[in-house]
């Protein structure tokens, strides 16, 4: 599999079941505004897509999308898709997709099963909903999570050859880190035999650990924006 980060969450994957597009969030830097309740009020995207949104559709096959929060479905994301597009996504996701005009989302596929995570702890994380992973070609695509059982189940049952975890220790002014932050990544790295990606660095304000800390832990790959893995 070749494995590119768009941005952020953004992944674009060359599989054997063709060109998958992982998470779109394809808005011009500084779109939105900075997320609330939470440190580097600056607005988002705080960087530009390193090529042109409809660059990153052109020839996608299918479109995951691991839950609807707007750096991970954004509404350059809802223009720019077809609307005939196979989209894979949580059950939880699925009407408000087909209501915004999708006519082919479905919430599961015979080839790529489904993970859970949890988007932080307490109430927050409740607040923040569900949220799902996917493992594509046994590779595990794990959404937006901390480290938690899901996380440890998904590693055991499905024993991935790579695994992308969305790091940066997002947090809101209150509460824990709601993704993983470094020593959820060394958790998953000593969990697992197969190699470690991190992404969702950089691009949204309150994500504020930088690639840096990620690059800093043996054994894991930190991709810049724009560039390619084979994994």
């Amino acid at each position: 599999m070749r494995l590119t980060l768009v941005r952020h969450a953004t992944l674009l994957l060359e599989t054997s079941l063709g060109r998958v597009l992982v998470d779109p969030m394809l808005d011009p830097a500084g779109r939105r505004p900075a997320i609330d309740d939470t440190p580097n009020q600056r607005p988002n995207p705080l960087v530009e897509l390193a090529s042109p949104a409809s660059d990153v559709v052109a020839g996608v096959d299918l479109c995951i999308v691991t839950h609807l929060h707007q750096d991970h479905f954004d509404g350059t994301a809802a223009e720019t898709l077809p609307s005939d597009l196979p989209i894979l996504t949580q059950p939880e996701s699925a009407e408000t997709l087909a209501a915004r005009g999708f006519t082919n989302v479905s919430t599961s596929h015979d080839a790529i099963p489904m993970t859970r995570g949890r988007h932080g702890t307490g109430e927050l994380g409740a607040a923040l909903g569900p949220v799902s992973g996917w493992v594509v070609d046994d590779v595990y695509i794990a959404g937006d999570t901390i480290w938690c059982d899901d996380v440890r189940d998904a590693l055991e049952r499905h024993r991935p050859r790579v695994s992308v975890l969305n790091g940066s220790g997002a947090r809101f002014h209150t509460g824990g880190p709601i993704v993983m932050d470094a020593d959820d990544v060394r958790r998953v790295r000593r969990a697992t035999a197969g190699e470690v990606v991190v992404v969702h660095l950089e691009a949204i304000n309150h994500c504020l650990e930088p690639r840096s800390a990620y690059r800093a832990i043996d054994g894991v790959h930190v991709p810049d924006d724009g560039e390619t893995l084979d994994v």
